[in-house]
C-alpha cells in the first residue's frame, strides 16, 4: 500500500510517477486512485499524515515531508530524498516572521508573545530550545494574514519567498530545511519481497528527478576534432563515440546539464560538429 500526498503535492507527484513508469489516475473527489501497476495500491492523504500511517503499517511506504515526519515523530525507514515540489525542485524552508515593520528582530524578541503556524510541536520545540517563553497557536491556514493584528509572528513554509513579500513579511530566522521523501513503514521494510518492491519505486522516481536538469546530446564530428569535443563537453562519463559509414567522421552521444546546452552548443558547432540533437529524458539512472 502506497501513501500519495493529497493537496499541494498532489499534481506533482502525479506527474513524477508518470515520469517514473507509472500512471496514476482518479477523480477530483477521490482518495483511492487506479495504478497500472497490480503490485501497488495507493491512497491519497494529507501529506501531514502520511508518516503516521506509514509508521502504524496501514501504509507499507509513501511519501510526505521531512517536515512532517519530525512534526509527528514517526518512526519510520527514511528510503530517499525526492527534492521536488508544486513550484520547484528547490527544498523549502519552514521560517519564523513578522511584518516589515515590526521590530521584533530576533527569536528572543518574541518572549511573551504569540506566533501562529501549522507546524505546532516543531515550533514548540525550537523555542524551548532557545529558552524563549512563546505562546504557539495552530493555525488551518492563511497564516500569513494573521501578522500582526491577531498574531506577532508566524511560522510558514516557503519556496520562493514570493507570498512573504506580497504580504509584507520579513523573516527573522529559519527552524528548518525540507523536502519530500520516500518513507517505509519498519516492517514492510524488513520483509525482502516489499523491500524490492519499494527499492525499485525509490530507483525509478530518482531517476525521474534527475532526467529533469538533463538532456541527450547527439552530433556527427569528424575524428580529428573528437579529443577537442570531448573537452569541451561537462558530461556524467565520456561521451559515446561510434563509427560511422565515413571513416574520417564518428556519432557522439552524451547527457549534459539543460542549463549549459544554449553556452555549448555554438562551440560544438565551432569544433566541426555538425547533425547536433538534443532530446529529452525520461529517466537518468546512475
Amino acid at each position: 500500500m502506497l501513501g500519495l500526498p493529497k493537496g499541494s503535492l498532489e499534481e506533482s507527484t502525479r506527474g513524477l510517477f508518470a515520469k517514473a513508469g507509472w500512471r496514476i489516475t482518479s477523480n477530483s473527489r477521490s482518495y483511492r486512485p487506479s495504478i497500472d501497476d497490480p503490485e501497488l495500491d495507493g491512497r491519497f492523504v494529507r501529506a501531514q499524515e502520511v508518516s503516521r500511517y506509514v509508521e502504524h503499517g496501514f501504509f507499507d511506504c509513501g511519501l510526505t515531508g521531512l517536515d512532517w515526519i519530525q512534526e509527528n515523530g514517526s518512526d519510520v525507514v527514511e528510503v530517499c530524498d525526492l527534492v521536488y515540489s508544486r513550484a520547484s525542485t528547490a527544498k523549502s524552508r519552514w521560517v519564523l516572521c513578522v511584518a516589515e515593520d515590526s521590530p521584533i528582530r530576533t527569536p528572543a524578541d518574541l518572549a511573551g508573545k504569540r506566533v501562529a503556524t501549522e507546524l505546532v510541536q516543531t515550533a514548540k520545540r525550537y523555542f524551548a530550545a532557545k529558552q524563549v517563553p512563546v505562546e504557539v497557536e495552530v493555525s488551518w491556514g492563511a497564516t500569513e494574514v494573521k501578522v500582526p493584528d491577531l498574531v506577532d509572528a508566524l511560522i510558514d513554509i516557503t519556496e520562493t519567498g514570493s507570498s512573504l513579500r506580497a504580504n509584507k513579511l520579513r523573516i527573522v530566522d529559519t527552524l528548518l530545511e525540507t523536502n519530500t521523501k520516500l518513507i517505509a513503514n519498519k516492517n514492510s521494510w524488513a520483509d525482502p519481497a516489499k523491500r524490492r518492491k519499494i527499492e525499485t519505486i525509490a530507483l525509478l522516481l530518482r531517476g525521474a528527478l534527475e532526467a529533469e536538469s538533463k538532456v541527450g546530446l547527439k552530433m556527427n564530428a569528424p575524428k580529428h576534432a573528437v579529443p577537442a569535443i570531448i573537452a569541451a563537453v561537462p558530461s556524467l562519463r565520456d561521451p559515446t563515440v561510434s563509427p560511422l559509414s565515413h571513416p574520417d567522421w564518428v556519432a557522439l552521444e552524451t547527457i549534459i546539464d539543460q542549463s549549459v546546452v544554449r553556452e555549448i552548443l555554438p562551440q560544438l558547432k565551432a569544433l566541426g560538429a555538425e547533425g547536433i540533437v538534443e532530446y529529452p529524458l525520461n529517466k537518468v539512472v546512475y
